[in-house]
């Protein structure tokens, strides 16, 4: 077979590949986004206002934990789990200069402790909302203090 023939072929399975990547990549998205109680949720693992360091993805509250799971990832486990009586909230703040293009539209930022390291989200303030009420209505007797 003639060379032009082999790479011929060897670009069509490249395209091929490259589409069948593309479509897993958004096939995950989706599943992802569509679980009850998720939302845009963008972590930081830095403490001060910055414009690196912010990474977009989904959270996804289960009965006892936020599930955060990164947007662009081929990974069908989340790569954090913050659990309800390890997250405290510290304070609210609003995007700082060049850290608005970094988010999306509207976010607003908490500094949180977990034994992560993450120090940072990002989200609506109705997701905000949502988040601070499934915090506060953890069961009786565990302890969780958040304050915004």
């Amino acid at each position: 077979m003639p060379l032009w023939v082999w790479l011929l072929d060897s670009a069509a399975l490249g395209v091929v590949l490259s589409v069948l990547l593309v479509s897993l990549l958004v096939l995950r998205r989706r599943v992802v986004a569509r679980r009850s109680g998720s939302f845009d949720l963008s972590i930081c693992r830095h403490a001060g206002p910055q414009p690196t360091g912010w990474v977009i993805g989904v959270g996804s509250y289960g009965p006892e934990s936020l599930d955060w799971y990164r947007t662009f990832s081929f990974a069908w486990w989340p790569r954090y789990r913050f659990f309800r009586g390890d997250l405290e909230i510290f304070e609210r703040r609003d995007p700082d200069g060049s850290e608005a293009f970094a988010l999306d539209d509207g976010d607003v930022i908490v500094r949180i402790h977990h034994l992560s390291g993450v120090q940072q989200l990002a989200m609506s303030p109705s997701a905000l909302t949502g988040l601070l009420a499934w915090l506060e209505s953890s069961p009786p007797g565990r302890g969780v203090s958040n304050v915004v």
